[in-house]
């Protein structure tokens, strides 16, 4: 769930069963299983002339005619400009000349099956030039378990047809056509990619020859049960333009040796980063001039400091300065036609436990295709014979590859569940497929080389008896494909399941539609609720697939119920728009989480996430945990008693940026960005803050009278600058407030910082003080002609007009004209003005800066002077995703001044918003091949496994492409007194006692005697409190001590109390223990 700070007005939970929305229309007439906002998706629909019932010759005579048909939109108008607002995550994934040349890459999708329409899915919200649908097979029954797209409605019709309408919706750019003919060469030489899903080995040579012949991208996708296998060819000579999708290394240097093999030394205050064989360039280094913007050079690594770069005895010699640059360099890549590559295959392994596995799943899918041409059919759902038979055909194939051991087990359990489709499956060869689609059309990234495998076999339940073939029959359900793998059984388990799904973001999608189709909670007693606070936002139709334009400001977690239980309509779906947190714990208590099975977390922060494990913990439930970052992801699964939790182990924070250097001294375009956020936040939030609860609390000025050190008088002087010093009366007003505050922070601060520091200032050891990380400033001279002025006034103004309800004025002509009559006192720099050079002397500045009481007092009798305020201020809340605001607007103007102040090189609007909003890249690749993954440990949850082996943490780059399953870490073990307890332990304590009853209880039951013990952030009892304060609260009850300390109120939902404490053991000793479940009396 995005935006944590989404407020809503009551906390009680907005819940229905999506049934009665379904019978009453509601949920379909907002969100319609067929409706399509006003973009001509209407017209396919409409119409249903998008190749049904035409021939083939003439299909292909108007193909390039109707390519646009699905969506409205001509490919010229669709591709002349990269729509940010959209893709504004992708774009910090891919960058804009990757988005560009997808968007000029026609791509064909051969096999509409569960795993094609995933692909598709996620190549469409990508944004390729269009998307051609190819299907020659007509939807059946067994289609519905992993094929979203598809219902009872389309069996008997054409599944590429059945699908187009719903996938040409996820996004109005790229024109979706549905064709049914024969892919002759003629046919697919408009393609810049093929992807071929099916599982023929005759058709996949015959497909792999035409592309080599037009140099065409191919990509072989197929998944059968709990296998799935991708190969890749795009051609002889690749290039790709990026390999790993990281920004550029840049380090600070300090000197460059005149050498045959100069070494270049940075700074030693952080490690340049570089490796062997990386090329780098330089800019703003003295002396050494040549270096300036030179050719790429190849450097070799020498330490973290240093490296070398050739020879540079013919250069003049190093001075000062300058910055080495990382240059990404293109690489061309040679890729082995499919018949060659077969002979010799190369494997990206998933997971090094199963080495041995990616050949023999290679040699099962060939084998797999002709066992069907012989029989006509796959092998039958857990038939010895049919599994006999195949493996035959394995041992056939492994000759013709000169292939010695096969691994015979994994090859019949192959056979037996290959009549198997299994939508996680297809979520993860799906994902790795549309990201190796996106690399072949944009060149970003490195591809697969050649083949990649992948299994999960330790789904199936550790006695395979119980899988006998009648158990896998189908038997009529939308499920048979699911129940051809685990059975009838256990699909019973999976529609009896309560899950939990905290988050209806990229991955509560996901997560929703691999629940939904794998049945989880479409039973009786089976339920899937889905909480998210948040409202649908354009940004998020790039990769939160369940959602439409038309759903744009609607509640995420009603509208993603809604599409699931169209997906699937036997789901029992309950959505909240709640948050997860403290208060809403009178929802989410003891009753909701006792009745789940357990928890699939879809958070964006470590907070909520944090909260959501202790919750599990406290519940003892399995927690799905897992996250993305651009192309990366990472699947954590918690099982109790077992594992460890999400919070036993935490990422190091993140570095902060000294205070000095965002005051005085930047040196790096973050710096100016994140100054230029603080300044928003303190002019247009806090100060605005500061005095509208001066104007609404008369108890305003007794409450900051009572703030530690110096925050009084510094909170008061806000209040006196936004209420009389700089309270406008108009327009022109706050046009003048810009105009004087850009003089003060672009002009006078960087006057009074030269007189302190002069640019030829030299430090006690006779450096330059300019040098190294310090960038030596120069004064700007306001130009109401510069545009970046100008922007800053403009952006400055409307927003001090916002603040104060006065009216805004957007005519840039008529501002620039009003700045121009502004007067602006010339400065003159002051003396004894004391700038810190680092955080220590700013830390000591601080600390002997007295408290001016008589400055205060003032203050507050100025502001008492002025009585009661008739006018109101409003502070800004930032939202970096609304270009209208001006507060993007006004940072990248204010970053890009102070840049210009210090020579640094400024960042555009898309760079900054990354940067200012802390924004997380996204794509939905990533998203789809994570949410795959963590349903496949929703399986292994539900068969109730009980060895740590069976369960799967992952860790995942698909750029590089790396995909890595380790095993979970085992819960950390702690002994007490001879006892064993690990995080999943409690001590359960029924009250009600008194505190001295609770003492004895430990002494004489554990054999622990307890030196402190509190309840939240209170302390109820501890060896150092006076004794009078011990002894008046040994006869309390424990609930009274907890209200006198904690001074709340014992919720009427609460059962229990949850207690720590500190003790000593039997010898004495400080001893780790479990926390305290004490239950109230009921």
């Amino acid at each position: 769930m995005s935006k944590e700070t989404t407020n809503f007005s009551s906390p009680v939970a907005k819940k229905r069963k999506l049934e009665s929305e379904i019978e009453d229309n509601s949920v379909a007439n907002n969100f319609g299983t067929t409706q399509h906002s006003k973009n001509s998706t209407g017209e396919l629909e409409n119409s249903k002339n998008h190749s049904i019932n035409q021939q083939q010759q003439q299909q292909q005579q108007n193909f390039s005619n109707k390519k646009t048909m699905a969506n409205g939109n001509n490919e010229e108008k669709g591709h002349k400009e990269i729509d940010e607002a959209l893709y504004s995550r992708q774009l910090y994934v891919l960058g804009h000349e990757a988005m560009r040349r997808m968007a000029a890459s026609d791509v064909l999708i051969s096999g509409i099956n569960g795993l094609g329409v995933e692909i598709a899915k996620n190549v469409i919200l990508a944004g390729v030039k269009s998307v051609t649908l190819h299907d020659q097979q007509i939807c059946s029954l067994a289609d519905l378990s992993s094929q979203f797209y598809l219902s009872e409605s389309s069996i008997g019709t054409n599944r590429a047809e059945a699908s187009c309408s719903h996938l040409a919706e996820l996004n109005q750019y790229v024109p979706t056509t549905a064709y049914i003919g024969d892919l002759d060469e003629e046919f697919l030489k408009k393609f810049s990619v093929i992807v071929y899903t099916e599982n023929n080995e005759e058709e996949q040579k015959r497909l792999s020859n035409i592309a080599r012949k037009l140099n065409i991208k191919l990509i072989l996708a197929m998944t059968r049960g709990l296998f799935g296998q991708i190969f890749c060819d795009f051609g002889p000579e690749f290039v790709v333009y990026d390999v790993n999708g990281a920004s550029p290394l840049s380090a600070m240097i300090a000197g460059i040796s005149k050498d045959q093999e100069g070494v270049v030394t940075c700074l030693d205050e952080t490690r340049h980063g570089f490796e062997d064989g990386d090329y780098v360039t330089f800019t703003e280094v003295q002396g050494m001039t040549q270096l300036n913007g030179c050719n790429p050079m190849k450097i070799k690594v020498l330490g973290p400091y240093t490296f070398s770069i050739g020879d540079t005895t013919g250069f003049d010699d190093y001075i000062r300065g300058g910055l080495a640059i990382q240059v990404k360099m293109p690489k061309t890549v040679s890729f082995k036609p499919l018949e060659e590559a077969e002979k010799s295959p190369e494997f990206i392994l998933s997971d090094y436990a199963k080495f041995d596995h990616p050949q023999n799943i290679n040699i099962a899918f060939t084998a797999l295709s002709r066992f069907n041409t012989k029989f006509s059919r796959n092998p039958r759902p857990w038939n010895a014979e049919d599994a006999a038979e195949f493996l035959s055909l394995c041992k056939e194939r492994a000759k013709e590859l000169n292939v010695d051991e096969l691994k015979e087990e994994l090859l019949l359990i192959f056979a037996k569940i290959s009549s198997g489709d299994l939508c996680p499956i297809n979520a993860v060869i799906g994902g790795m497929s549309a990201q190796e689609v996106m690399k072949a059309c944009s060149g970003k990234f490195m591809p697969i080389m050649q083949f990649f495998s992948f299994d999960a076999i330790e789904c199936l339940p550790e006695d395979l008896s119980v899988l006998t073939e009648s158990e896998c029959q189908p038997n009529g359900s939308r499920y048979d494909s699911q129940i051809a793998i685990f059975g009838k059984t256990f699909q019973e388990k999976l529609s009896a399941l309560k899950y939990f799904i905290v988050g209806a973001g990229a991955i509560g999608c996901e997560l929703l539609k691999n629940f939904g189709m794998m049945g989880v909670g479409a039973g009786q007693n089976g339920e899937l609720i889905i909480t998210d606070m948040d409202l649908i936002e354009k940004s998020n139709l790039n990769r939160q697939f369940l959602f439409r334009p038309h759903d744009v400001q609607s509640p995420k977690s009603r509208v993603a119920a809604a599409a699931v239980k169209r997906m699937n309509p036997h789901i029992n779906i309950t959505y909240h728009e709640n948050r997860v947190g403290a208060q809403t714990e009178n929802i989410y208590d003891d009753d909701f989480f006792e009745r789940l099975n357990g928890v699939a977390n879809a958070l964006d922060n470590i907070e909520a996430r944090n909260y959501m494990d202790r919750r599990c913990v406290y519940y003892r439930l399995p927690l799905l945990e897992s996250g993305t970052l651009g192309t990366m992801g990472n699947v954590q699964v918690v099982v109790p008693f077992l594992t460890e939790s999400y919070s036993s182990s935490q990422d190091p924070p993140e570095k902060s940026i000294p205070i000095c250097t965002l005051k005085n001294f930047p040196n790096a375009i973050e710096h100016t960005l994140q100054w230029a956020r603080d300044m928003f936040e303190g002019v247009f939030t806090q100060s605005p803050f500061n005095a509208s609860e001066y104007i609404r609390d008369i108890t305003f000025i007794e409450r900051t009278l009572k703030l530690p050190g110096v925050q009084p008088l510094e909170t008061m002087e806000s209040v006196k600058r936004a209420l009389i010093d700089e309270r406008p009366q108009n327009f022109a007003d706050c046009v003048k407030w810009a105009r004087f505050h850009f003089e003060e922070n672009f002009v006078n601060q960087i006057k009074q910082l030269l007189f302190n520091f002069p640019p030829d200032q030299q430090t006690s050891t006779g450096q330059p003080f300019w040098s190294g990380p310090k960038r030596c400033p120069v004064p700007m001279v306001f130009n109401a002609d510069d545009e970046l002025h100008l922007d800053y006034i403009v952006a400055a103004a409307n927003l001090k007009a916002e603040v104060y309800g006065v009216s805004q004025n957007r005519n840039r002509n008529e501002i620039r004209e009003l700045v121009l009559q502004v007067d602006v006192p010339v400065f003159t720099p002051k003396s004894g003005v004391k700038i810190a050079e680092n955080d220590a002397a700013l830390q000591a500045q601080q600390d002997n800066n007295s408290f001016d009481q008589y400055r205060v007092d003032n203050i507050v009798e100025e502001l008492k002077s002025l009585g009661k305020p008739n006018f109101s201020i409003t502070p800004l809340e930032f939202e970096k995703d609304d270009d209208s605001n001006f507060h993007m607007d006004f940072i990248v103007a204010a970053s890009n001044l102070r840049a210009a102040n210090y020579s640094i090189p400024p960042a555009d609007k898309h760079k900054s918003k990354l940067i200012a909003g802390k924004i997380i890249p996204a794509i939905a690749t990533t998203t789809s091949l994570v949410s795959g993954c963590v349903s496949l440990e929703l399986i292994k949850l539900t068969q109730d496994f009980k060895k740590l082996d069976r369960y799967k943490n992952g860790f995942i780059n698909i750029a590089l492409p790396l995909v890595a399953f380790t095993d979970p870490i085992h819960a950390k073990e702690q002994e007490y007194n001879g006892n064993k307890w690990t995080l999943w332990d409690r001590f359960e304590v029924k009250g009600e006692m008194t505190l001295q009853e609770f003492l004895d209880y430990f002494l004489n039951v554990h054999k622990l005697e307890i030196t402190m013990l509190s309840q939240g952030v209170g302390m109820l009892y501890s060896f150092f409190q006076p004794k009078a304060k011990r002894d008046e609260r040994m006869p309390l009850k424990m609930t009274e001590i907890v209200r006198q300390v904690t001074k709340r109120k014992i919720a009427p939902h609460e059962r229990a109390l949850v207690f720590e404490i500190c003790c000593n053991d039997e010898t004495g000793e400080d001893c780790e223990v479990p926390y305290v479940r004490y239950t109230l009396p009921r």
